[in-house]
């Protein structure tokens, strides 16, 4: 390994992110891809567990999705805004909701970074070196 892959793996080293995306597929490339940069994810693919999960996890990063079936990810991210434990925590919102007033939307939820699907790998790992 050369030092700059050493550097690159160590810029997110200890950094917990919990992951919460349904899709099976986007669940693994977001979890691949901060495990390869040193970060330690946790993936969640059901809504209705993050909450807790984060309770018990306290990331340093939540990346959520926003289109998810049983519960929104605008409602989850306004339910951890409301959470005195939680609403330290910044939240990336990571979605295929790219539509007129969405991200101003998601940002106004209390979502501090907002990317769109399909990902693009530099600007995700640049979003969430500068949430971490």
């Amino acid at each position: 390994m050369n030092d700059m892959a050493g550097i690159a793996e160590q810029a997110g080293a200890s950094r917990k992110v919990l992951v919460v995306e349904d899709n099976d597929l986007n669940l693994k490339l977001f979890c691949d891809l901060l495990t390869a940069h040193g970060y330690a994810p946790e993936p969640v693919s059901d809504g209705r567990v993050a909450i807790e999960r984060a309770r018990s996890l306290r990331p340093d990063l939540i990346l959520m999705d926003i289109q998810m079936p049983n519960v929104s990810g605008l409602d989850l991210i306004v339910a951890l805004q409301d959470d005195a434990e939680l609403r330290a925590t910044p939240i990336m919102a990571v979605t295929a909701y790219a539509g007129h007033g969405d991200e101003e939307r998601i940002r106004a939820a209390g979502a501090k970074a907002y990317i769109s699907k399909p990902i693009t790998i530099g600007r995700f790992m640049e979003a969430v070196r500068a949430l971490t």
